[in-house]
């Protein structure tokens, strides 16, 4: 691999720290599980908050690199090698999977032996059984990363040949993988969200909750790439390639992210409103009061009021840092969404603002921890590959891209410092 080609020796020394601060999260978190008043039950929930989190950075990669494929463009010629070494972490999201198998029984009502379950909840359960059981839960899990997997593996494996070989075909071939995987990713996902948190409330349904998940896994895997992008913007390789109107059009896919997300999100509220089931109902009541309004009320104004009006400006789309920033919120906010989903379910009561500190810290934690040994592994898999694909055709248009913006005098990267400032 030529050295000009590779990526900042900063990176290595991230590794390391994201590493050491993940190990040291999740340790802490193992010890409050054992140490405070029904420790064990919020743990395994707040893990099962920040492994759906980083899950969904991994596998919205492999949805937004087969988009890349199919359209083409050179968008997804910046960001393919951050968005092919996101996918290669799909293998770790298997194995830190094992804590949510150890502690099934604990997240979800419908592990327990039948005759343990309150008997308002029993005839529902009973009646889901066929599809609600352990045996048949963990072969869809394994389906599942089977499927993500070979899709990662294929598409990771011709991008390599592509690069050592120069084969015009292969990007035929990638793109004739790409449509049908992008078929299997949305049943997957769709599927996965029923197992993983639709089922913690067995008695509860939605029929647009697959879709919600799927959004909101795009939004985190395109809220990421932005954000490594514009930290790798002004240094070599990525110098003088990346332009302004590369991030311009991320910014553009990034709002279409956020209006995809609220569109589901909106449309899930309505149909049930309107509906007014009452085996549907209790899930949002039950995130109206309590406190639990006050997160709702900032995942409409933080999930999409504001990012949606920001990213309507071409100047702040054009602007890296700013549109990192945004792109950070926008994460932050896919936690909060996944905490109001995940976190009512444990049943926490009561104890004011220290009550509060003492029984949600490990919702902090726990996605902070899992991240942590998510990006030491993610900078890894960075550091094996040049961050261009040099052998792709679409690279002489990229680069012809670059040469005229700096012909027509426009700033390579506006709102980020130069390399000798770092």
């Amino acid at each position: 691999m030529d050295a000009s080609h590779t990526t900042p020796v900063e990176t290595s020394r991230f590794q390391m720290r994201a590493l050491i601060v993940g190990i040291i999260c999740i340790l802490l978190c193992v010890v409050g599980a054992f140490l405070i008043t029904d420790g064990l039950r919020q743990f395994f929930h707040a893990y099962l908050m920040g492994y759906v989190f980083w899950t969904g950075v991994s596998v919205g990669s492999l949805a937004i690199l087969m988009l890349h494929h199919l359209s083409g463009g050179g968008w997804g010629l910046v960001i393919r090698r951050i968005l092919e070494a996101a996918t290669r972490v799909i293998p770790l999201m298997f194995v830190l999977f094992l804590p949510v198998f150890f502690g099934i029984r604990t997240l979800y009502e419908w592990a327990r032996p039948l005759e343990t379950i309150p008997e308002g909840h029993r005839e529902v359960i009973a009646h889901k059984t066929p599809y609600l059981n352990i045996p048949f839960f963990m072969g869809r899990f394994v389906f599942y990363f089977v499927v993500w997997g070979l899709l990662m593996f294929f598409l990771n494996k011709w991008s390599l040949e592509q690069d050592r070989t120069a084969e015009p075909g292969l990007r035929k071939t990638m793109q004739g993988l790409s449509g049908p995987g992008l078929v299997l990713f949305g049943l997957t996902v769709t599927f996965a969200a029923t197992d993983w948190v639709m089922s913690l409330e067995p008695e509860w349904f939605s029929t647009i909750f697959g879709l919600l998940i799927m959004a909101g896994w795009g939004l985190s895997a395109f809220a990421f790439v932005i954000i490594v992008a514009s930290r790798l913007a002004n240094r070599p390789p990525l110098a003088g390639v990346i332009a302004p109107l590369h991030f311009h059009d991320l910014g553009k896919l990034l709002l279409a992210f956020v209006m995809i997300w609220a569109y589901f999100g909106f449309s899930q509220f309505l149909l049930i409103w309107y509906g007014n089931l009452p085996e549907e109902i209790p899930w949002y009541l039950e995130r109206m009061r309590s406190g639990w309004q006050y997160v709702g009320l900032i995942l409409v104004l933080f999930h999409f009021a504001v990012p949606f009006f920001l990213l309507l400006s071409r100047n702040l789309k054009r602007h890296a840092r700013t549109l990192a920033i945004i792109a950070g919120l926008l994460m932050v906010m896919r936690l909060v969404d996944l905490f109001w989903m995940i976190a009512p379910v444990a049943e926490v009561h009561g104890g004011g603002a220290l009550g509060l500190v003492l029984n949600y810290w490990m919702y902090l934690l726990a996605p902070v921890g899992i991240g942590g040994l998510w990006l030491s592994y993610f900078a890894h898999q960075l550091r094996q590959r040049a961050l261009l694909p040099i052998n792709d055709k679409g690279m002489e248009n990229l680069l012809e891209q670059a040469a005229a913006a700096r012909h027509h005098h426009e700033p390579e990267l506006q709102g980020i410092d130069r390399p000798e400032h770092i």
